[in-house]
């Protein structure tokens, strides 16, 4: 190994540097307080556990983002947390059993096995909130209007939030009763919008001719507000559930746009990003120059029944690092300098103002760098027989 090896870092793995670290710790104070605000307990999920608990429920993506270890002391395999929802929903579950709704939120870095598509590096710093216990719109709603203030707070300006509801693609492929190899292929096909591909599957495949032409409208039913008037037409023949999603789309839209006005809406009937996780209405939140959904939620009912409690739930999750980088800016200039001097007066006053709340930062002896290379806007002088801050000579 070379010396230059020794301080290379696995790829997808990054330290926090100042100013950047000192932003992050800001942020996430700001939003664990607003979630206070809201309602919501900090809980705090351990980083590992036993597999058997950690991918209860989550399906076949969350097992490939899972580092995998053996645990010395039982023989058991053990996996790094890749997603802290799972583990909330099991401690809603098991471990807290309040009865009626219970509002959880949480900060915690997670380990991925590989890079995530939507989310960037291998150690996200994961922070969001989960709602369990209510079944009704209302609770999708706050979670929304939640994920909205969190970006609000965090300095985004300009938010497109794209809306959809998996139940209308479920109910539709089970009405269908295609086998599994043509649902899978259909579902990639959707899921691309490669309308070509969608419609020679659904008319290879797709024995009556309305469910046809409703799975083949699918991918093309995205837009505006319009898209849901539209879609009401297009799905007007489709099972109850798919009537049933719409509605409540039309809901969440009001919901979200009575609170946040100036915020974009945009509904994708389409998307179905997390298809084996979530049961219901899912969003995802974009800011201008960014790649990638910087909020991502929905609902994912019955996770705990795994656990024997089965719970409807719903919530988002972030990843504080991208946050932190929407409203850079230089750190303050705000500190005392004092000088190397062991006086007891001059200890005794730097302690004060350290309780106080002052940051103080004092020369060590042979230092080189000054107050400027510390943020330090003022500094201690000894004038008329005590220590008092004055300004910068």
């Amino acid at each position: 190994m070379t010396i230059a090896d020794r301080w290379l870092l696995p790829d997808g793995m990054d330290e926090i540097l100042p100013p950047q670290a000192t932003r992050m710790e800001e942020l996430r104070r700001t939003l664990l307080d607003l979630y206070d605000r809201w309602g919501y307990d900090l809980v705090m999920p351990p980083p590992v556990e036993f597999l058997d608990s950690l991918l209860t429920g989550t399906g076949t993506d969350l097992d490939l983002q899972t580092f995998k270890l053996t645990d010395q002391l039982t023989g058991r395999m053990m996996g790094a947390s890749a997603d802290v929802t799972p583990q909330v929903a099991r401690m809603d579950a098991h471990s807290l059993k309040r009865q009626g709704p219970v509002r959880l939120c949480y900060c915690t870095t997670v380990l991925r096995a590989q890079a995530d598509k939507h989310q960037g590096g291998r150690s996200p710093m994961q922070v969001g909130v989960e709602l369990f216990g209510h079944a009704g719109l209302e609770a999708d709603i706050e979670v929304l209007r939640l994920a909205l203030s969190s970006l609000e707070a965090a300095g985004a300006g300009e938010v497109h939030l794209a809306l959809s509801h998996i139940a209308i693609y479920r109910a539709l492929t089970q009405a269908a009763a295609c086998d599994d190899e043509v649902e899978r292929a259909l579902f990639d096909a959707i899921e691309r919008k490669a309308f070509n591909r969608v419609d020679a599957l659904v008319a290879a495949h797709v024995n009556d001719p309305a469910l046809a032409r409703m799975l083949g409208e699918l991918p093309r039913l995205h837009g505006g507000a319009e898209v849901l008037e539209a879609a009401r037409d297009a799905l007007a023949e489709a099972p109850a559930a798919v009537g049933e999603a719409l509605a409540q789309l039309v809901r969440l839209h009001r919901g979200v746009a009575a609170e946040h006005p100036e915020v974009s809406i945009y509904f994708d009937l389409a998307e179905l990003r997390g298809y084996q996780y979530h049961t219901g209405m899912v969003f995802a939140a974009y800011v201008p120059g960014y790649g990638q959904a910087l909020a991502k939620g929905g609902r994912y009912d019955d996770t705990g029944r795994a656990f024997g409690r089965a719970r409807p739930a719903t919530g988002f999750s972030m990843d504080l690092k991208q946050l932190a980088t929407l409203a850079e800016r230089e750190p303050p200039v705000n500190g005392i300098w004092a000088p190397d001097d062991d006086s007891a007066a001059l200890t005794e006053t730097i302690n004060h103002l350290r309780a106080q709340g002052e940051r103080v930062i004092q020369a060590l002896p042979g230092q080189h760098t000054g107050p400027g290379a510390h943020r330090c806007d003022r500094q201690l002088a000894f004038e008329a027989g005590e220590w008092r801050i004055a300004p910068l000579r």
